[in-house]
């Protein structure tokens, strides 16, 4: 027999009844159902809870160290290598004192877990950068020629952006670099290699080592140790939260303490933290054995009258663990307490019931209603695809779910003009959607086609797919470094870092991707309508800029405005008369040093401003085996320096050796065009080494 659908849903609708019924009806019985069971389950429920909870804490406190550790590991090999290459590209002598004092300061202040930079040379001299603690440093050199048997000290006071010299002075020192395993290893030593080392010329201070030889020419110059004191760990493991009373070790493989939690550890001060419960650290590793080393493992022991849940976690160093040890008394005893109010608020309840069924009764439809209420959290963070209808016999319930469904599908509709992920950004960090924005350090970026007014008016609407290609492929790079697209402006694409979501390295993921859309353009295949291929031009700066929602309260966006963006979008222009294509400020050179390369191109006056800015050609990545590297940098920068000097003669010089090397570069030939008529004519004394941009 067929049924008529209309028929059908009437009698589905009549079936529904109304929450006041419903809730009349059912009070009674789930209250007293409640009661009845609560106790039974309690036991099994709280050690359960019990489990879960020292589970959690343990996995949020494991995630914690791992990355912390994690992060040592890769500072101090991102040290190394920085260090190490200036070495090898010959950019820094190691007898070379002032600019070897200079990196290695650098490094220290960069890097926060870093406590030493050291540097031992075959003949046992010896030299290092070392920590007091976050507000000082030091520079020491033990030299078995200029007084032997003493160390030069040199203090600096460390201020915001800089250090300044506190004093120096000379003491004795039994000190042998010699004598060390890290340098003797090293010398003998292909790669760099991880050390545990104990003895420092400061004194005994447990620490692990990454060292390694250094050789120019084929000619070994020494070993170059980066060094973590443990104390460092000690501090960090002091700001877990392991519940009230528990506590967080890291051991090694033969049950050796390497830190425990103590605030007040540096390097000034060795760690003294509170080592209660280490001895149940080392009974798990002796009862976990081999498993313990390899894998997380967990189990709970007992001391003297408490019970404990210990875990162990192998960490990304190797031969260290994790310990947990969390005391079982600070996680059942909150749930206890909570029993008795719960059995007690039961027993009220159930009294009370007969009265109150209406009100009390409202429980029977929390499920469905903490259903549909999910799905308006699904809305409320813009994740509009995980939206789903839920059918519920409670007509207002299944009216107010199909409604939320219909608005999602009508919401999903905008998905292609709203940055989703923007919106989730702004909406987890509770941004209102009304005017208003705060200042903060970013980095922001244009692209532009080089030539598009000529190309759209040759191409007319044929220029939209290769517009439209061209923007997925730089709008795919932005996202995947971490950028937020601001808007598109024809041909031009803006973005910037560091916001919603903070990013301390805004200005290395910038960088980074401007490169990344280079390379893609390069072998997209893209070519204009006279075949050539399709070329770009990038702009980036780095500064305080106003970030936020602007605009009305009947339409806004989220963007950046300020000095510094107008200055990354004039750099942007500044391609097409240094003949670059990706040209950035001096802030965001500094905030990217040491991730970056570079060479400094000139100072300029960009349209609508009079004073100089340092400018800088981004040439690649430190760690891109890509990026072009040779000593036609220096070169071009050594001219700069002697044509900022006014010493054009020599400068000319220097700009015709980059041209022999490259053989073409725009920046080195207009440079030599300078010096060839300032040269020719000796400018008159107001004259300054800035260039004037006349266009934007």
């Amino acid at each position: 027999m067929k049924v008529d659908p209309e028929r059908r849903l009437d009698a589905i609708a009549g079936l529904t009844v109304s929450i006041r019924l419903a809730v009349s009806a059912l009070v009674l019985a789930a209250i007293l159902l409640t009661a009845a069971l609560s106790s039974l389950l309690w036991w099994r429920t709280a050690e359960a809870t019990s489990r879960q909870l020292a589970s959690t804490i343990n996995e949020q406190i494991v995630a914690a160290v791992r990355k912390e550790v994690s992060a040592i590991v890769d500072e101090a090999r991102a040290a190394h290598t920085a260090i190490r290459t200036l070495f090898l590209q010959n950019v820094l002598d190691t007898r070379e004192a002032d600019k070897r004092e200079f990196v290695f300061l650098s490094q220290l202040q960069s890097q926060a877990t870093i406590s030493w930079v050291a540097f031992g040379w075959p003949d046992g001299s010896f030299f290092a950068a070392h920590k007091l603690g976050d507000p000082r440093l030091e520079m020491m050199e033990i030299s078995l020629t200029d007084h032997p048997g003493q160390r030069r000290v040199d203090e600096y006071d460390v201020v915001p952006g800089d250090i300044e010299f506190a004093n120096r002075r000379f003491e004795p020192t039994s000190f042998h670099v010699a004598d060390q395993a890290w340098f003797k290893a090293g010398l003998g030593a292909d790669d760099p290699q991880w050390f545990r080392v104990l003895g420092h010329p400061t004194g005994e201070r447990p620490s692990i080592a990454l060292a390694g030889p250094i050789d120019v020419y084929q000619e070994r110059q020494g070993v170059l140790a980066v060094i973590i004191e443990y104390t460092r760990l000690a501090r960090f493991l002091s700001q877990l939260e392991v519940g009230h009373t528990g506590t967080a070790f890291i051991v090694d493989g033969s049950g050796e303490l390497v830190a425990a939690p103590d605030k007040e550890a540096d390097e000034l001060h060795l760690a003294r933290g509170d080592t209660t419960l280490l001895p149940l650290a080392r009974a798990a590793l002796d009862k976990a054995g081999e498993a313990g080393r390899k894998e997380a493992w967990r189990s709970r022991l007992t001391s003297g009258d408490a019970a404990y849940q210990v875990a162990l976690t192998p960490l990304p160093f190797p031969g260290w663990s994790l310990a947990t040890v969390i005391p079982e008394a600070e996680l059942l005893g909150p749930v206890e307490t909570t029993l008795h109010r719960l059995i007690l608020g039961l027993a009220i309840g159930a009294v009370l019931a007969a009265l109150a069924s209406a009100m009390l009764a409202r429980s029977v439809i929390a499920a469905p209603l903490s259903r549909v209420v999910g799905e308006l959290r699904h809305v409320e963070a813009f994740a509009l695809e995980q939206v789903r209808r839920h059918p519920s016999r409670l007509k207002e319930i299944a009216s107010l779910s199909g409604a939320i469904a219909e608005m999602a599908a009508g919401l999903s509709a905008f998905r292609k003009f709203i940055p989703a992920d923007l919106v989730r950004g702004l909406l987890r960090q509770g941004v209102e959607a009304r005017p208003g924005g705060s200042v903060q350090e970013l980095s922001v970026m244009f692209i532009d086609i080089a030539g598009f007014t000529g190309l759209s008016e040759r191409l007319g609407d044929r220029v939209v797919p290769l517009l439209s290609r061209y923007l997925d492929l730089t709008s795919e790079i932005i996202v995947a470094n971490g950028g937020t697209i601001d808007k598109f402006i024809g041909d031009a694409v803006m973005a910037f870092w560091g916001a919603p979501q903070p990013q301390g390295d805004h200005a290395a993921r910038c960088c980074r991707a401007a490169l990344a859309c280079r390379r893609a353009i390069e072998q997209s295949g893209l070519v204009d309508d006279l075949g050539q291929p399709l070329q770009i031009r990038i702009g980036i700066n780095s500064g305080r800029m106003l970030v936020g929602n602007i605009g009305s309260e009947l339409r806004l966006n989220y963007t950046v405005i300020g000095d510094a963006v107008n200055v990354a979008s004039r750099l942007e222009g500044a391609n097409k008369s240094y003949g670059t294509q990706i040209l950035i400020g001096a802030a965001t050179e500094r905030l990217a040093h040491g991730a970056v390369i570079t060479r400094e191109v000139d100072s300029i006056a960009v349209y609508g401003r009079e004073e100089g800015l340092s400018v800088h050609e981004l040439i690649g990545m430190v760690n891109d085996d890509t990026s072009e590297h040779g000593p036609w940098i220096a070169d071009y920068e050594r001219g700069l320096a002697l044509y900022r000097a006014g010493r054009f003669a020599a400068a000319l010089a220097d700009f015709e050796a980059v041209l022999r090397q490259r053989g073409h570069d725009r920046p080195a030939e207009l440079m030599r065009e300078r010096c060839r008529q300032l040269a020719a004519a000796s400018p008159d004394a107001a004259w300054r080494p800035v260039a004037a941009l006349t266009s934007k």
